[in-house]
């Protein structure tokens, strides 16, 4: 009798077995086509941006039709990557198929016109959309709904930068500060690795990183350099404050264009005066788009920090600027890749300033920004290794672990949920609160919230 009982619970998890993978590998082979899709379109319109640079003129009519569409005909689709948060802590309304083609076209034009943004967003709502729209086909319960977008988040994190661990622990660390969610780890590799793949065999590359600094030209006791570590934990100090006032910004400038500009179509019209002002102002247009590559020689690019020996104090701030200006206005796409390039700059300056090469802090600084914006340190830890090897894991992890900690309970993502309090004592988070909620009531109520300050 036990061994039948044996039999038949091995019976229902190969059944089970049998159901996730002919899910999630169709699942993943279309998220990772249509991350091959924008991946492609991005890299067109960036080029003919360049190639046509009078479509900077343009930017106002783009963005005063991207947002009227989104009312229009978006529906929920306007809630992005904290849309899909929320569904996957308490399941609503659903995530919209309609996302996947609006974020994917609106992206693309936000950055044909020069609009300061990134991809990372673009590619989670399209899995996380493509996910929405098979949970509820295969008509899911809450539970394996839940899995099921998480597997979409890291489909489209993994595809569209080719770090597809780091894709698979983003999507699972994501959710909650202080917490992963192990019950969705192999599904989530799965997907991502499937979605990378894909985008691998419909032959879409991605820009390739590297840094020339090897540890062994530096010695300290025992082989380990004690003041180059302690260098990184104060650029960490730096980069987490930085992706703590970027996130801030970002929250704080949404606010004031809601507040003073009710029509919304309105606010990214008034945004691209500001930015077409700034172009002319800087003469340049090096703080427009992905930032990752230009056509135009000398530009600071994020190519270009990775390089050795480089001097330059403030593109990061540049850069930092254009991005919560456009994406603050309602412009799409995604955050990270501009947290790449500010982060990176930011490394430079403090690389040069701290007598640290330049090229190191640069790739500690492209993840540990990124690490402090999202609270995802295990994450970006990962893509450091992916992207720049494994031989610079421990600054990596050092710049990492101490942004996340330097950035407080900030974050782009406002439907993050606390679980673990980053430095509490005696004050126990509500895991069941949105970030943006727990937020809004300690400034309303400051004295109840004394001891949890961050």
């Amino acid at each position: 009798m036990r061994d039948h009982g044996f039999f038949h619970r091995q019976g229902r998890k190969l059944s089970r077995l049998a159901f996730w993978l002919a899910v999630l590998v169709p699942l993943s082979v279309a998220v990772g086509s249509a991350v091959a899709l924008f991946l492609w379109s991005l890299e067109w319109a960036t080029q003919t941006r360049f190639d046509l640079p009078w479509l900077i003129w343009l930017m106002p009519v783009a963005g005063f039709a991207m947002v009227w569409a989104y009312q229009r005909f978006g529906g929920a689709s306007g809630g992005g990557n904290s849309l899909i948060v929320d569904e996957i802590h308490q399941p609503g309304g659903g995530v919209p198929l309609r996302m996947a083609p609006f974020i994917l076209v609106s992206t693309v034009l936000t950055h044909l016109v020069g609009g300061s943004a990134g991809r990372e967003g673009t590619a989670v709502q399209i899995g996380g959309a493509l996910a929405g729209g098979l949970g509820r086909r295969l008509s899911l319960e809450a539970p394996s709904m839940r899995i099921l977008l998480i597997c979409g988040i890291a489909a489209g994190f993994g595809a569209v930068f080719g770090t597809p661990l780091a894709g698979a622990i983003f999507a699972l660390e994501v959710l909650m500060i202080g917490r992963i969610q192990y019950d969705a780890l192999l599904p989530a590799l799965l997907a991502a690795l499937v979605g990378h793949w894909t985008v691998l065999a419909w032959g879409v590359g991605h820009v390739h990183y590297e840094i020339s600094f090897i540890p062994s030209e530096i010695t300290g006791w025992f082989g380990v350099d004690i003041l180059l570590y302690a260098k990184v934990a104060v650029a960490g100090l730096a980069f987490g404050l930085c992706a703590r006032a970027f996130a801030e910004a970002s929250h704080g400038l949404t606010a004031l264009w809601t507040r003073f500009v009710p029509y919304a179509p309105l606010r990214p019209v008034i945004a691209s005066a500001l930015i077409i002002g700034l172009v002319y102002a800087l003469d340049t247009r090096a703080y427009l788009g992905l930032g990752v590559w230009s056509a135009i020689p000398g530009d600071p690019t994020l190519t270009g920090f990775l390089q050795p020996g480089l001097t330059d104090y403030t593109s990061w701030f540049w850069k930092f600027l254009f991005t919560v200006i456009t994406l603050s206005a309602g412009f799409k796409g995604g955050e990270v890749t501009p947290l790449f390039f500010i982060g990176a700059a930011l490394g430079v300056a403090l690389g040069a300033l701290m007598g640290v090469p330049t090229d190191l802090m640069a790739a500690i600084g492209f993840v540990a920004v990124f690490a402090g914006a999202t609270n995802t340190p295990l994450a970006c830890m990962i893509m450091g290794i992916e992207l720049f090897g494994a031989t610079h894991a421990v600054p990596l992890a050092i710049g990492c672990f101490t942004a996340y900690a330097a950035s407080g309970h900030a974050s782009i993502y406002g439907t993050q949920r606390i679980a673990v309090a980053k430095t509490r004592v005696g004050w126990t988070p509500d895991p069941t609160l949105p970030l943006h909620q727990w937020r809004k009531s300690r400034r309303s109520c400051p004295a109840k919230d004394d001891s949890a300050k961050d």
